[in-house]
């Protein structure tokens, strides 16, 4: 029996299908029957009491050997030590045009008759500099096709040149790190005796600034890290810069400044996160700290002396516009302990600022909002990495789209370029979580099926099919192989289990509940409905096994399909499993941001449920220790 309530508390958290098969329904018993530890079926559904042989299964395996094997486990995705991209050295001796290097006539001649660089190309294989294989490629490509430089002249770095370096050195304002693209300039003042030595300076300023200012490209448009060496959990296609046709550009270009700039992402939410953190890093981290004693729980009606340090934190976070309507209340306030229905009405309009379910209980999320992850430092950290992750999305999400951020447990409709609506979501939990990646809505299903994920058929169904083979027959799941219905009990559940699907047939308790939204991937991620509402008055909503569930299904499936609600509706009470195609594929962005600008284009801070932000710190570190190096 206890095995059974685990397995039904499992249906209710999950929401991921391997697939969605068209076969016919069949009879089910509903999720509260599964809970409640199932019912038999009549004796005259009942299947025969042997197992049928003919369907695929392995042969069966001998008692004795079945008594001591133990069940198979799916791991979820890992988090890995990341390895930056390594530098290399780029190939300078490559680039020497052997009658150039040959000619070295010019330094006979004293040093106001010569022409200055006119030799220098000489001087390429002596430089070393490293740089990512990207960069490193494109540079070669590009000196290895003309004889002139973009960065330098006969009197040193020329105005190119330190235009360029200005922008570099403020890398930090695009939430970049300026020492991955710092350059030493040639002094101004040298021996004019020793002209060789100035050129050979000069020469490798020239590859150096073009390997910067490469860097800089690249990572403006795409970041610095890899999102597929964190974890398995990311899923992005990497963009891919021009970077030859970026320095043909450069070498032309009256305003290389400005063609710098114009690669940084446009998009509103960026430039809202870089406005941030231009704001943040004006300020000083001496504001006050709130300090609430630990597993305060506070609730109307009580008295607590916990209470003053709650209103203080309030004055300090609330927004002023909240400050200004309960101006009253919180003059009056004399730092008693009695929690009185005023004080409560501030306290559930501030909780309903954050984000929090505003029942005027002040507990963990409370407290963790006026305590917590609101220094300056955090913020600006949260924003650097925002801005970081906002390259591997389109620099611009479109009019049309949908975007669901993990953090904040919440998925926002935008149509026309305008916020339409937003719901609250439930996201994997830590064990389970949701990927981060970006796809497109196809399909609406109503009436759904649930494909049970081959993770929870082995690591949660197995153990107890192993036991009682008809365990799902009882459930009301029906069982296929190979695409072929057959009875549980038939199966051989000591063999492989990738042959086999076990499916939720629609009813009102399905763990999908009556509709989903699919965005094809290899993820078997979706959007879906669920019986479990009372999640969504959770303010902490990583419940799920992976998949996202919406608190208004059928508003979000309404957008998406361009109809009503009520058309919605319609196609839900025909009982009948059907698939709507979506008219036109609508972006879905699943995301994972910590700090994320609202409709208004104020930036809210989230709390980092799944520690990726700590994930992408490492890599940070790493990314600049291997830069470093190459360096020195």
């Amino acid at each position: 029996m206890k095995m059974i309530r685990s397995v039904a508390i499992v249906a209710l958290m999950t929401g991921c299908a391997i697939a969605t098969m068209d076969v016919r329904p069949a009879s089910a018993i509903t999720l509260m029957d599964f809970i409640r530890g199932g019912r038999e079926r009549t004796r005259e559904r009942a299947y025969p009491a042997q197992p049928m042989p003919g369907y695929g299964m392995m042969a069966p395996h001998r008692l004795e050997d079945r008594a001591v094997t133990k069940p198979p486990r799916v791991s979820s995705p890992r988090y890995y030590t990341y390895k930056p991209e390594q530098m290399r050295r780029i190939a300078t001796d490559r680039l020497v045009d052997p009658v150039v290097t040959g000619s070295v006539q010019s330094y006979g001649f004293p040093p106001m008759l010569r022409i200055p660089l006119a030799d220098a190309r000489q001087f390429l294989p002596q430089v070393e500099v490293r740089a990512p294989a990207d960069v490193a490629k494109a540079v070669e490509a590009f000196y290895g096709g003309r004889t002139d430089f973009v960065w330098i002249d006969g009197n040193g770095a020329n105005a190119r040149a330190r235009s360029a370096l200005a922008v570099l050195a403020d890398a930090a304002k695009t939430g970049l790190d300026p020492a991955d693209y710092a350059v030493a300039v040639p002094a101004d003042d040298f021996d004019r005796a020793d002209m060789v030595a100035r050129e050979k300076d000069l020469v490798r300023f020239e590859i150096a600034m073009s390997a910067a200012v490469l860097t800089y490209v690249q990572d403006t448009v795409r970041g610095r890290v890899d999102p597929n060496k964190i974890s398995g959990y990311h899923d992005f296609k990497r963009k891919s810069v021009d970077l030859v046709a970026f320095l043909d550009k450069a070498a032309t270009s009256a305003d290389v400044a400005a063609l710098m700039e114009e690669r940084s992402p446009k998009s509103p939410q960026f430039l809202a996160l870089k406005q941030e953190l231009e704001r943040l890093r004006a300020e000083s981290d001496a504001a006050p700290r709130i300090e609430i004693a630990p597993g305060t729980l506070l609730k109307p009606g009580d008295n607590n002396p916990e209470l003053a340090n709650i209103v203080a934190g309030i004055k300090l976070k609330a927004s002023e516009a909240l400050k200004t309507e309960h101006a009253v209340v919180l003059a009056g306030y004399q730092g008693t302990p009695e929690y009185t229905p005023e004080l409560v009405s501030l306290v559930e309009a501030f909780q309903k600022e954050q984000g929090l379910k505003a029942d005027g209980v002040v507990g963990q999320a409370s407290i963790r909002v006026l305590t917590g992850g609101d220094t300056t430092a955090s913020k600006i950290n949260k924003i650097e990495i925002a801005m970081e992750q906002a390259r591997w999305l389109p620099d611009g999400l479109g009019n049309r789209y949908v975007f669901i951020n993990q953090p904040a447990f919440m998925a926002y409709y935008t149509d026309q370029g305008a916020e339409q609506f937003s719901m609250r979501v439930v996201v994997g939990t830590k064990a389970n979580q949701t990927y981060f990646f970006h796809d497109e809505i196809q399909t609406v299903e109503v009436n759904p099926y649930w494909g049970v994920p081959q993770s929870i058929i082995v690591n949660e169904m197995l153990p107890k099919l192993r036991s009682d083979p008809s365990y799902l027959d009882r459930m009301g799941y029906q069982v296929e192989v190979g695409g072929r219905v057959v009875p549980s009990y038939a199966v051989d559940w000591y063999g492989s289990t990738n042959s086999i699907a076990v499916r939720q047939p629609p009813s009102s308790d399905n763990a999908l509940g009556e509709l989903k939204i699919l965005f094809p991937n290899s993820h078997a991620i979706y959007m879906h409905d669920t019986p479990s509402k009372s999640f969504f008055k959770r303010d902490q909503r990583a419940l799920s096994h992976g998949c996202v569930r919406l608190a208004e299904p059928r508003r979000m499936a309404a957008a998406v399909l361009g109809v009503s609600m009520d058309d919605v509706g319609k196609e839900i009470a025909q009982g009948h499993n059907r698939a709507l195609p979506v008219p036109q594929k609508v972006p879905v962005y699943v995301s994972y941001f910590t700090a994320w600008p609202n409709k208004d284009g104020k930036v809210e801070y989230f709390n980092d449920v799944y520690e990726r932000d700590m994930y992408m710190d490492r890599a940070f570190e790493a990314t600049r220790k291997a830069r470093q190096q190459a360096e020195g």
